[in-house]
Parts: structure tokens; C-alpha cells; sequence
């Protein structure tokens, strides 16, 4: 910390929030008689809060998000030097780091060809969704609408995002919910004991045959999308099992099906590929990224399509309808294609898809360690530097521990300096992963706080 601020400063800027901010997922009953935590400089990986308390960050920003670590003057500089000479225009027409970020981009994406800016996860997949509906309407008569999503996947706060959502925590009370969204299994092998008829061989492949029969029950006609997450995040850091990706990518061709693959959390280099899907030899039709696109140095988010999905929109120009009627006001701005780009060339300047990989096997290895001595931990799972291990109460019946112990977990961690994360008003009775996705920069040194912090607080916490 460099020291710029006094402690009346603090206390002042302590109680505005207090009084006026409206924290993301906390409930505010505590702040009346406790200070609310405020993050006050971050470098590297570690962050400091107003009490001067250093923090070894585990989850880059709180949700998966500062993916090449705090204090990037190079993206900065880059940023404001560009809002200097033009910080907005409409995406109705062109930027010059808007063009240049897209043709990074679509370097990184073989297959894909058009990038559609706006500003959040959330807006991202609703793009694609109304790309659907409009696609069922110009070529289906309005009945190919339905959008398929797995159960445990998160693909945003906003109604219809909800809508979209296998989280029954974080959509409860939303509703009533956008029409056409139709639930499927999920594929965590790890749980197959809960889905009747799950085999013990090949479960992959017979978890996306369960996407199949929802699709016969529906009626194949009236299913336009098909909406996954490579790597499931906030629903328990599921990784696909083997054969699950390449049936999946079967079913879509065999019923005309767009592919919507959510790369929110796992795109821009958290599993060691540029983008999670290029794991399992997918080839999507779309695909939605926020988070690390910018590290959080800027607002921004992409939806990136096929060049056969954008020639859908624009078949017959002499029609007044056929073009994606749509706009994202904020993306227009310059700033996060200038903070994408800096960002992507710091990924590729210091190799971090390799040091992903690298330090993504070592902490896996590590946490496995963790389960042979700690027998709460039934599994781990995850792939680069995005792992979660799931808290049981024992082995055989896998019974999920209480919530409040896994959160008595993430406690004991902050104390000691780690901020890790968990599975948080997700599943009903299921919120037991812990969350672990450090910065790409992360070295051996900083795995090995974050394994000691989470080795002690399993020890003190299940005694």
C-alpha cells in the first residue's frame, strides 16, 4: 500500500457506505453493527481493505474477473489514452479498438467470425437468446423459440437470464419467468447416484442422451437454442465428463439447434485455452464472455457468432425487420475493447495459458492432497486455474456438509489473509463447493497460502 489515504478518510468513506451502498449479495442487518469491508488498492494478487489487512485474493475480484491481476498500469494508461481521443460512440457505427479487439478475438476463436459488443453476462446471453427467437420467427414462424438450459448453470441476473438459470437459490421469489425455457439435466458424474437410471460406464454420454429426450418431449420443431457453460462455475465447478461434448454436439446437428455456449467465467485463459469449449472440440454456433475479457478494468462483454448466424440477419435487405433490432448502449464505449487488448497481449506476453495450465495441475494436485487428509472433501474438480472441492459429510452417502460449515470455512481463510469463495445461494441444500480461481499470474508460492489457509480451516472448523 502506498499510503494516500488517513484513517478519518476511511472512517468517512466507511460510513457513506453504510449509509448508502447497496452491496451485491449480502445481506445488510450485520453493517449496523459491524464496519462493511472496503477494498481500498490492489497489486498482483493481493488486495488490501481499509484497515490496512492484506489479502492473498483466490477469486480474482470476488467472481472470477481480475484475471491477470490488480494494478495493470499498462492497461490503464492504455484506456485513459483512449477515452482521451474518443471514449463513446453508438455501436452503430465503428471504433478503431472496437474493429482491432474483434479481429484479436475472432484470432483466438477458429470458427467464429462476428463480435457483438455490450456490457454485462447477463446482456450477453440475452443477445443470443433474442437471436434465437428472431431466428424462429424469420425461418420457423415463431414455433422454434425454445431455449434450452442445464440444471446447476448460471447464465445471469436478469429476468430472462433467470429464466435461464438452474439455480433454484438464485431464482426464487423472481418469478414469474420468461416463457421457453425448458430445464435439462445436469452431468455431475460425481452425483449420478441422484438421477435414475444413470449408468456406472459412460455416464457422459448418456447425461447429454437426457438433453435428447427433453428435446423429443418438446417436440424438436419448437427447440431453437441450446445454452451451456463449458465448465459449470457458481453450481459447483463442474467439469463435463468424457463423451458428454461430443454427443451434445451430435444432438444439436441431428434437430438444428444453436449451440449458445456461455464462456462468462471460463473465457479469456481461466482454464488454460483461451476459452473453455476448446477443451472438448466443440464447435459452437455462439458463444457469451464478460469477466476476464477486460480483467475488470472495464465494462465489457462479447457475443460471438458464426458467420451463418449473423447471414440469417441479413438474407433480404429489402425487408425493414430482418436485422437484429438491438442495441447495448454501453457498448459503445472504447474503453473495454482498449482494456481487451492489452489484456490479451499481457495473456500471450507472459504466457499465462501456459503458467494456467501449469499452476492450474499443481493446485489440483494439491487440493487432492487436501482430500486424502481431510476426508470432508469428497471431490475435486475443475480445470486451469478454476477448481472447486466439495465439502461431504461422508464419503459413502455424500451427504452435502450444512452450508454454514462451508461458509465457516471461507471465514477462517479471510481471517487468515484468503479470500476464497463458495457456491452461494445456488442450489437448495447444495451449497457446499468451495471456489478457488486465483489470477493467472499465480506462482507456487501463492497456491501453497491459499492449500495452508483452506488446511487450516477445515481442521478447526470440522474437528
Amino acid at each position: 500500500m502506498d499510503g494516500t489515504f488517513n484513517e478519518n478518510d476511511i472512517s468517512r468513506v466507511v460510513e457513506a457506505d453504510r449509509a448508502h451502498i447497496w452491496h451485491h449479495l449480502s445481506q445488510h442487518k450485520p453493517y449496523e453493527t459491524t464496519d462493511p469491508r472496503i477494498i481500498v488498492e490492489g497489486k498482483g494478487m493481493r488486495v488490501w481493505d481499509q484497515k490496512g489487512k492484506e489479502h492473498l485474493d483466490a477469486v480474482s475480484g470476488g467472481v472470477w474477473t481480475v484475471n491477470v491481476g490488480y494494478g495493470r498500469e499498462r492497461i490503464a494508461n492504455a484506456v485513459r489514452d483512449q477515452l482521451i481521443k474518443l471514449n463513446y460512440f453508438a455501436g452503430s457505427a465503428g471504433s478503431i479498438p472496437g474493429s482491432n479487439f474483434a479481429e484479436m478475438l475472432i484470432d483466438k476463436m477458429p470458427g467464429m467470425s462476428r463480435v457483438y459488443y455490450c456490457n454485462s453476462g447477463s446482456e450477453a446471453n440475452e443477445k443470443g437468446f433474442k437471436m434465437v427467437r428472431q431466428i424462429a420467427h424469420k425461418r420457423y414462424g415463431g414455433k422454434k423459440h425454445k431455449v434450452l438450459y442445464r440444471d446447476r448453470d448460471y447464465h445471469g441476473t436478469t429476468i430472462t437470464a433467470l429464466s435461464a438459470g438452474g439455480q433454484d437459490e438464485r431464482n426464487a421469489q423472481y418469478g414469474p419467468f420468461t416463457e421457453g425455457f425448458v430445464r435439462v439435466p445436469h452431468c455431475l458424474e460425481y452425483r449420478s447416484f441422484e438421477q435414475d437410471g444413470a449408468p456406472q460406464e459412460n455416464y457422459g454420454i448418456w447425461a447429454a442422451d437426457q438433453i435428447e429426450k427433453v428435446i423429443l418431449a418438446e417436440g424438436p420443431d419448437t427447440v431453437g437454442g441450446l445454452c451451456l457453460e463449458p465448465v459449470t462455475a457458481g453450481g459447483g465447478v463442474i467439469t463435463p465428463p468424457d463423451g458428454y461434448w461430443d454427443r451434445v454436439q451430435e444432438i444439436c446437428k441431428k434437430y438444428d439447434i444453436l449451440l449458445h455456449i456461455d464462456e462468462v467465467v471460463c473465457g479469456v485463459g481461466r482454464t488454460g485455452t483461451w476459452f473453455g469449449y476448446q477443451h472438448y472440440g466443440v464447435k459452437p454456433d455462439m458463444v457469451t464472455m464478460a469477466k476476464g475479457v477486460a480483467s475488470g478494468y472495464a465494462a465489457i462483454a462479447c457475443l460471438v457468432t458464426t458467420e451463418e448466424v449473423f447471414n440469417m440477419f441479413k438474407d433480404d435487405a429489402a425487408d425493414p425487420m430482418n436485422y437484429f433490432r438491438d442495441i447495448s448502449t454501453f457498448g459503445g464505449c472504447t474503453a473495454g475493447p482498449t482494456a481487451g487488448i492489452e489484456n490479451m497481449k499481457i495473456i500471450e506476453d507472459e504466457n499465462l495459458l501456459e503458467n494456467t495450465t501449469k499452476m492450474g495441475a499443481y493446485m489440483y494436485g494439491k487440493l487432492e492432497e487436501l482430500a486424502d487428509k481431510h476426508k470432508v472433501i469428497g471431490q475435486v474438480r475443475g480445470k486451469g486455474l478454476f477448481l472447486g472441492a466439495e465439502l461431504v459429510e461422508d464419503h459413502d452417502s455424500r451427504a452435502p456438509v450444512h452450508e454454514k460449515m462451508a461458509q465457516a470455512v471461507v471465514g477462517d481463510c479471510m481471517q487468515q489473509g484468503v479470500i476464497i469463495g463458495m457456491t452461494n445461494r445456488s442450489l437448495p441444500g447444495k451449497n457446499n463447493t468451495l471456489c478457488f480461481s486465483p489470477a493467472l499470474i499465480a506462482k507456487k508460492d501463492d497456491i501453497d497460502q491459499i492449500i495452508n489457509a483452506v488446511d487450516g480451516a477445515l481442521g478447526r472448523v470440522f474437528t
